[in-house]
């Protein structure tokens, strides 16, 4: 999904893994994306039954060459001429290749392949000028968060001594000097589950929370993902190359999980993934250190992957299941994320919210019930800003009504969008007992609210 629902927001793709059995043909997944307007896909090789069926449908595509073939690349220039020969000429213009990934995680494959990662890459971009295709296909490679020495506090973040100067110093000069940009996969579900008990969930989710402070700088954190690209940001500065474009090129949260996998479930993935794509469709994706930087993610991934190795929330990132049914409901447009229907019943409990401000005869406004349960407000909030199509942007990070960063605020402007959007209906202020009309102009901080007619 190369969504763009403003003129500055960053845009969705999504990741097309196949360590499955089970998944549809090419040609169904390539309907698949089109019936839900996602028009960029990375693949993790370059399959040509994968290529041709992109052909002709608008969908910006990323292909990787394998990190198996990642010696033969480096050693020898005519090997990365043919393989661009071979994977990538034949199925330009009509497949719209934008991207090669030259590997995957390399830093971490057992293999011990980082010193051949730059050669590579620059015996495949060479591969691309002899063709003159290099203004229209960039070359770049995913890192791993493990590529950093220090993550926590942001401003801290370094990248580890063994990789600074020998391989992500001369990566990083290889960007710079073609244009491209830096790849990382980036999975806040890994930093909760090892620490839920000092990270909070909200925090990981992109739920309304208090933030965290970086004692370095003083700048406040209100997501995991931010803390997490702030870091890799101050490394890239550390080594005096903070004017490269970053490109998150994996996150996800896994739906299903073992025991001891703190996190993994289905409410939480779609929190994780519908939220995100709010974030970046509606206020862009940008973070504290990089308020401009308008980052595009890829999400992971499209599919569940029934035979991937490890934990069972390996196997359970996907969007989708093989069958092509929506693990969970998220919206890919600027609506973001929203969880199943709330069901919506007339009651209006006689407390009002944070009213101020004089009476106005004949409006209404519609506001969260503060008392109740928590996870009920998220629901209907999620509800709200995804399917029910209210206008949340005012309440992204660094608008207009983000502060207070509470749910009972967050809640009561998407309920009162979602109350004036329809018309101020019976039965569209109440999210299963979550909300009620008042007549009073509610405000919480400096937030003004929608006027009803």
């Amino acid at each position: 999904m190369e969504l763009k629902d403003v003129a500055s927001a960053g845009t969705i793709g999504v990741n097309y893994g196949r360590v499955a059995n089970n998944l549809p043909s090419p040609a169904s997944v390539v309907s698949l994306l089109k019936s839900h307007n996602i028009s960029r896909v990375k693949i993790y090789d370059a399959d040509p039954t994968v290529l041709r069926s992109l052909s002709n449908t608008s969908i910006r595509t990323t292909v990787t060459l394998p990190n198996e073939l990642l010696i033969s690349a480096a050693s020898s220039p005519s090997f990365a001429s043919k393989w661009v020969s071979l994977n990538i000429s034949p199925y330009l213009p009509s497949t719209l290749i934008d991207t090669i990934s030259v590997g995957n995680e390399v830093f971490v494959d057992p293999r011990n392949l980082s010193s051949y990662l730059v050669p590579a890459m620059s015996n495949i971009h060479q591969a691309l000028v002899n063709l003159s295709l290099d203004s229209s296909i960039k070359v770049s490679s995913p890192i791993a968060l493990s590529a950093l020495q220090s993550s926590y506090p942001p401003s801290s973040g370094s990248f580890r001594p063994d990789l600074a100067g020998t391989v992500i110093q001369p990566m990083l000069d290889f960007l710079r000097r073609t244009g491209s940009f830096l790849m990382v996969n980036a999975y806040p579900f890994f930093a909760y589950e090892a620490n839920s008990d000092v990270i909070s969930l909200d925090y990981a989710l992109f739920r309304p929370n208090p933030g965290v402070v970086d004692p370095g700088n003083g700048l406040r954190y209100f997501s995991l993902l931010d803390a997490q690209l702030d870091a890799v940001f101050a490394a890239m500065a550390a080594l005096n190359y903070d004017d490269l474009r970053v490109v998150i090129t994996e996150t996800g949260w896994p739906s299903k999980g073992d025991a001891n996998e703190i996190g993994a479930g289905v409410d939480n993935a779609a929190a994780y993934n519908g939220n995100l794509v709010r974030r970046v469709l509606v206020s862009d994706l940008n973070t504290p250190r990089k308020p401009q930087a308008d980052i595009d993610v890829y999400l992971f991934a499209l599919f569940n992957e029934d035979q991937k190795v490890g934990p069972t929330s390996e196997r359970n990132y996907g969007l989708f299941y093989p069958d092509e049914e929506a693990v969970y409901q998220i919206a890919f447009t600027g609506g973001g994320g929203g969880l199943p229907q709330v069901k919506a019943v007339v009651a209006r409990p006689p407390e009002a919210a944070e009213e101020v401000t004089t009476s106005s005869v004949g409006q209404t406004w519609c506001v969260a019930n503060g008392r109740a349960e928590r996870g009920k407000l998220q629901r209907a909030l999620d509800y709200a800003c995804g399917e029910g199509k209210a206008d949340c942007r005012a309440i992204q990070p660094g608008q207009a009504c983000f502060d207070p960063n509470t749910i009972e605020a967050h809640a009561s402007f998407a309920f009162n969008s979602y109350y004036q959007r329809n018309g101020r209906g019976v039965g569209t202020c109440d999210f299963d007992g979550a909300a009620y009309v008042v007549t009073q102009l509610p405000r919480f901080g400096k937030c003004e609210f929608t006027t009803g007619a």
